[in-house]
């Protein structure tokens, strides 16, 4: 059985390595890839079983390991043993079997060899070719692995894959993979709403702001590329995107949690904020895989992480069907995806809550977790008058909801707090909206004890 290889190496380990395959009977390099493109093109002709990668080669991110994955090709890493960056960054990028260019031939080949047809590998204290990764650098990194499989090649996958499509020949199973410190991680919160301008990043913002005065470690992320809006709100206009260069470091294995503090200010005490993009033909600056990586090291940053995510869910089906075109929605979708709790949120008008009956029932689809359903904005003007009975029947009826929060309609609070750029609970923390979303949070995400306490004091 011959072994085919590509190489995508920078011109400092390239040479060396290529000879050591040479006197190799049974390893073939296919091609010594010139930029990504032809990588990613020799690959997707189904040429090459392993591709061999360094941290310096222009144009290679999280898309391109992603789509080597979809096409079968194992990903290796290569770096000089001493080069403890490349290393990281590779790492970062989710490989997690390296070759080291200095070794001797006979063990380069050998340690491909086994590789290639799913033997073990030589440790790294036996003075093999192949490194690999014994504890993450931050959080958690996919494992790419190809046709043999993990469980066949005798490898223990470090991580998850976030952010990667778990197809039959490129993902090993899931393994938890603690922190540097194993501390614990965060939870993510999801706040999605159909469209319509239901509330959904008021109540977001209300959230982490409420959080954070209980002294949990807090970061708001506006992940709506269709009209990010955060930023704007809590007054951070002169902020770059967020975001976007969250993204551009993931992209670039770069990201870990004090980069990511460093992108996502601190706007109060335990709340921070990673802003939105501030046009929205600039959606393609965050894909999938980015989105998800973020998330992953959100959650070793902060102790809540609550998502403001875009109110369309639509996949396109050509374009995420064997291709590896960015997707408009995939933000959301990746969001979804790693939620650990769902607030949806809907308008308490007739239109509104026609629109939340089918939202409920498409979300779903997405998010593996029980909605929380909210109904912001409820007056007697638009519901009649006993609106949150109405609106509960309704709801049980047609999207067959037991357990429906209405948040009062109170435009003064909204308007002063929008127009002061801070959080409602900072301008009406006493106000009947604050009271109903404290209410409304109150134990799965604040404190019952503070919950009840804050309450009791409204009412009095």
């Amino acid at each position: 059985m011959t072994l085919t290889l590509l190489t995508a190496v920078g011109h400092r380990h390239e040479a060396q390595l290529v000879a050591a395959l040479e006197v190799a009977p049974d390893i073939r390099v296919v091609r010594r890839c010139a930029d990504t493109p032809e990588l990613l093109s020799v690959a997707a002709s189904g040429a090459a079983d392993l591709a061999l990668v360094s941290a310096t080669f222009r144009g290679v991110d999280r898309d391109a390991l992603r789509s080597l994955a979809s096409h079968g090709v194992r990903t290796i890493g290569v770096c000089a043993a001493d080069d403890e960056v490349a290393e990281r960054v590779l790492r970062q990028l989710g490989i997690p079997d390296i070759v080291d260019p200095g070794a001797s031939p006979d063990s380069i080949a050998q340690s491909l060899r086994s590789l290639g047809i799913g033997e073990g590998l030589a440790s790294v204290g036996a003075g093999g070719a192949f490194s690999r990764a014994t504890d993450p650098v931050d959080r958690p990194a996919p494992d790419l692995v190809g046709p043999s499989g993990a469980a066949a090649s005798g490898l223990r996958p470090i991580g998850v894959g976030a952010g990667l499509d778990p197809t039959p020949q490129s993902i090993a199973p899931e393994e938890s993979v603690g922190s540097g410190d194993d501390g614990p991680v965060g939870r993510v919160v999801a706040v999605w709403g159909p469209t319509g301008a239901p509330g959904r990043t008021t109540l977001a913002v209300s959230l982490a702001a409420l959080a954070a005065s209980e002294g949990k470690q807090v970061l708001l992320i506006d992940a709506d590329t269709w009209g990010g809006s955060i930023g704007q709100v809590l007054g951070l206009v002169d902020e770059a995107p967020g975001i976007a260069a969250a993204a551009r470091l993931s992209e670039q294995g770069m990201l870990d949690v004090p980069r990511l503090s460093r992108v996502s200010p601190e706007v109060a005490p335990g709340l921070r904020v990673l802003t939105g993009l501030p046009r929205p033909d600039r959606w393609h600056e965050v894909r999938a895989a980015a989105m998800a990586d973020v998330l992953a090291v959100a959650t070793r940053l902060a102790q809540v992480v609550i998502v403001d995510c875009g109110f369309a869910i639509e996949d396109d089906e050509e374009l995420s069907y064997d291709t590896a075109a960015p997707r408009r929605n995939a933000t959301t979708l990746a969001s979804l995806a790693a939620a650990d709790e769902l607030v949806v949120v809907g308008s308490a008008d007739p239109v509104g809550l026609q629109r939340l009956v089918r939202a409920v029932q498409d979300v779903v689809e997405h998010a593996d977790v029980t909605p929380r359903v909210v109904v912001n904005k409820t007056r007697r003007s638009a519901c009649g008058p006993d609106p949150e009975r109405t609106i509960t029947e309704l709801l049980g009826r047609f999207a067959g909801l037991d357990v429906v929060h209405c948040l009062p309609w109170a435009p003064d609070e909204t308007d002063r707090a929008l127009w002061e750029g801070r959080s409602l609970s900072e301008v009406a923390g006493d106000g009947q909206l604050v009271t109903a979303i404290r209410a409304f949070a109150g134990g799965w995400l604040l404190t019952q004890e503070s919950a009840v306490r804050r309450g009791r004091r409204r009412r009095r």
